[in-house]
């Protein structure tokens, strides 16, 4: 297998070589892809608080980029508002494409823990919302990018917020140019052959205390394709919970992976089946309770041809009240 790898890889350089040397000749500009971690003011509800986000951009043109965003939106009175958002963006490159100006929008999926009425504590609230961006990127010749965003969450249930970011972002692939780049190359191989990992972190309850348990999980991951992966497990969130749960997982992955395959980055979303609950009624022993959604961001890295350290963060999507961030870490092997 380890020949048969190489032998790929040697296959593959003169590929790589080609397409370059193609892009070059054409004067289009070579693949990148940048992620980024912002953090700053936002204003709400006639209140302020804080804000942050990370986010990976990909290209589609000079003019034209897509995202994949985890925003979080601090904590407005009586709210503890985050989710994941994708926008398309438009891009105008200046300044020999050392400075670039987008505008972005798109589609803002968020969770929201409130504080409850009827006697309840909190609620963990769902729904859909917009969001809108306008951002300033100075691109350094190291691959650094520094940036200023201007964000506006726009929901019908719960407050709208404007929030101010600053933040730093770094481009994944090694840029030919200044400047961001056009497109990405595609993949002759899928980012991940087999892998099982085990791992230990931090389960979160999202109410208003934000009470914590140890987790740990065991996972079993396969490329599908060239950009998918596919994941069975099994997740325990501790004890001392009114989330107490443990039970199955299943989930689908984008994928991508930097750095002549040593990084991998991946965006999952699925289903967790819910096998044992605590004991009393208000914990959802059965019925609602028993399937929840699952919603990942994951990154390994490989340090050797087999082994690889991982780290996730899971969001487990109730309809009861009874979301929870699992933190994981740990060790996989490859094969």
């Amino acid at each position: 297998m380890e020949k048969n790898r190489k032998k790929k890889a040697h296959r593959l350089k003169p590929a790589l070589l080609a397409a370059a040397t193609c892009a070059a000749l054409s004067a289009r500009p070579a693949p990148a892809q940048e992620l980024g971690l912002y953090g700053g003011w936002l204003t709400g509800a006639d209140h302020n608080t804080y804000s942050w986000a990370i986010d990976y951009t990909e290209g589609f043109g000079r003019y034209a980029a897509a995202s994949i965003t985890w925003l979080n939106e601090g904590h407005l009175p009586d709210h503890h508002r985050d989710g994941q958002a994708i926008q398309i963006w438009g891009r105008l490159p200046l300044q020999q494409n050392r400075v670039v100006l987008a505008l972005g929008v798109g589609p803002y999926r968020y969770f929201d823990t409130e504080a409850a009425e009827q006697g309840e504590d909190y609620s963990n609230t769902h729904g859909w919302g917009g969001l809108f961006s306008a951002r300033a990127t100075w691109y350094t010749s190291r691959r650094w990018t520094a940036n200023l965003q201007l964000n506006r969450v726009q929901v019908s249930r719960g407050p709208s917020t404007t929030a101010v970011l600053v933040g730093v972002g770094y481009q994944l692939d090694a840029p030919d140019e200044p400047g961001p780049r056009a497109f990405a190359l595609p993949r002759t191989h899928n980012v991940t052959n087999n892998e099982i990992s085990v791992l230990v972190g931090q389960t979160i309850l999202n109410s208003l205390e934000s009470q914590t348990s140890v987790a740990e999980s065991i996972e079993y991951r396969r490329g599908l394709t060239h950009y998918i992966d596919g994941t069975i497990g099994y997740l325990h969130e501790g004890g001392g919970l009114k989330a107490r749960r443990d039970g199955m997982t299943a989930q689908l992955w984008l994928t991508r992976a930097f750095f002549d395959d040593h990084l991998t980055l991946g965006f999952g979303a699925g289903a967790y089946a819910a096998i044992h609950h605590g004991e009393d009624a208000d914990e959802r022993t059965s019925g609602d309770g028993a399937l929840s959604g699952l919603v990942s961001i994951s990154a390994s890295y490989r340090f050797t041809d087999h082994w690889a350290a991982r780290v996730t963060w899971n969001r487990v999507v109730t309809r009861y009240s009874r979301d929870t961030d699992v933190l994981l870490g740990g060790i996989g092997y490859r094969f």
